[in-house]
């Protein structure tokens, strides 16, 4: 799915770093960050 600027995102579920799932529509209203990392955690 290509979202453009503008567009709301989709809901999604992530882990978080205390390893409980977290949806985005659970922070409706709040400021969400996200930051990818492509294979920063990889050994390539």
């Amino acid at each position: 799915m290509k979202l453009r600027v503008g567009n709301k995102a989709p809901d999604f579920m992530l882990k978080s770093h205390l390893d409980k799932e977290v949806t985005l529509s659970y922070l409706h209203g709040k400021t969400v960050v996200l930051a990818f990392f492509p294979m920063a955690w990889t050994p390539i």
